[in-house]
C-alpha cells in the first residue's frame, strides 16, 4: 500500500515561531484545549511548561532539572557504539510479547520519563495531547495523528516484561555513535567519560560514516525511538516513510533542532525532516496538566490503528 503525502517546505527552527493570543483556545474531542493564533489558525507554543519554566531548560536549579542532568550523565557515559549494536540485535527478535497498539498505549500509564524537564505525567496523556493538537491543524493527515499517538510507545522498555532497561537506555535526546560527539548535544561535558570518546575510529567529525550516507546507515543511541521503529517496520505497518522517520528520530534534537550531523542526510532524509520539524512543535509544546478524555477519542484512534497496523504485533 502506497500513501502519498504532500511535502512541506523545509524551514529552520526559528521560522516555526508564531505569535500567541492567550485569550483564544480550541477544545478538541477529548477536552484538551489547544491555543489559537490571532488569525484563528494553527497550534501555538506556550511560553512555559507545566512546572513554570521554559521548555527544554536544562540549566535551571530545580530538583527536577538536577535529576535530569544526572540522567544525561549516565546516558552519555554508558551509550556506546557496541552497546547499541548489542541492544538492536537483542530487541530486533521481537520475542517479548504480542499485543495491539492500543494495549501498548495503556501500558504507558505505568511509565514516567525521568529525562523530561517539562512533564511528570503518565506518558499516555502526552501521546494523546500531541495527537489531538496535530489533528486540529492537519485534519486530513491521519497518518500523522497516529504517528503522534505511537511515537513514544517504545518507552515500554522501562517495564520489567520488556527487560526493565534503565532510563538512560530508553529515554532522553538521542545522538549518533561512531563519530565525534557534537557540542550541540546537551550536557556535552559528560561524553568525556564515554569509552568511545578517545577512540580514533570514532572521534572525527564523520567517524566511520560519509557525507550523504543516509541516517539509516548511522548508528543512533539506543532507546524508545529505535525500538518502536523496529516494531512498526517488522510488523508491516503501512505508515508512510515520513511517519517511520518521525518515530525513529524524534529524539534526535541535535539534528532537527540544532542542525548538527546534517552532513549525513540523504535526499529522502531531507524530505522527511520537514515533517519531523512540524511534528516536533506538537511533541514538545503540547505537554500539559490538562488531561485528554481517553474514552471520547479512543474510537477515532482505534480506527487509525486498524488502517495502518495488524490487530496484534510482536514486541
Amino acid at each position: 500500500m502506497t500513501i502519498l503525502i504532500e511535502k512541506p517546505e523545509l524551514v529552520s527552527q526559528s521560522d516555526c515561531q508564531i505569535h500567541v493570543d492567550e485569550s483564544k483556545e480550541l477544545v478538541l474531542d477529548g477536552g484538551f484545549p489547544v491555543p489559537k493564533s490571532l488569525s484563528g489558525e494553527g497550534f501555538l507554543a506556550p511560553d512555559i511548561n507545566s512546572f513554570g519554566n521554559s521548555f527544554r531548560d536544562y540549566n535551571g536549579e530545580s530538583e527536577r532539572q538536577k535529576s535530569v542532568e544526572e540522567f544525561y550523565k549516565q546516558q552519555h557515559v554508558n551509550q556506546t557504539y557496541d552497546f547499541v549494536q548489542k541492544m538492536r540485535e537483542e530487541y530486533s527478535k521481537l520475542n517479548r510479547m504480542e499485543m495491539s497498539i492500543w494495549e501498548c498505549c495503556e501500558l504507558l500509564n505505568e511509565v514516567v520519563d525521568d529525562s523530561d524537564p517539562d512533564l511528570d505525567e503518565p506518558q499516555i496523556q502526552h501521546l494523546l495531547q500531541s495527537a489531538e493538537a496535530i489533528r486540529k491543524d492537519y485534519p486530513h493527515e491521519d497518518w500523522l495523528h497516529l504517528t503522534a499517538l505511537i511515537h513514544d510507545l517504545g518507552k515500554v522498555l522501562l517495564l520489567p516484561k520488556f527487560g526493565g532497561l534503565p532510563q538512560w537506555a530508553v529515554v532522553g535526546d538521542t545522538f549518533p555513535l561512531g563519530c565525534a560527539f557534537d557540542e550541540a548535544n546537551i550536557h556535552h561535558k559528560y561524553f568525556k567519560e564515554n569509552p568511545d570518546y578517545n577512540n580514533p575510529c570514532y572521534n572525527t567529525k564523520n567517524g566511520i560514516y560519509w557525507d550523504g550516507c543516509g541516517l539509516e546507515n548511522v548508528t543512533i543511541s539506543w532507546g524508545h525511538d529505535d525500538y518502536m521503529y523496529l516494531v512498526a517496520k517488522e510488523n508491516g505497518t503501512t505508515l508512510p516513510s515520513a511517519g517511520l522517520f518521525i518515530i525513529r528520530y524524534h529524539s534526535l534534537y541535535p539534528l532537527h533542532k540544532e542542525e548538527a550531523y546534517m552532513q549525513f542526510l540523504n535526499d529522502e532524509d531531507k524530505e522527511n525532516l520537514k515533517w519531523l520539524r512540524i511534528f516536533n512543535k506538537y511533541d514538545l509544546y503540547s505537554k500539559s496538566k490538562v488531561a485528554v478524555d481517553v474514552g471520547k477519542v479512543k474510537p477515532y484512534y482505534l480506527s487509525l490503528i486498524e488502517k495502518y497496523f495488524p490487530a496484534k504485533l510482536k514486541w
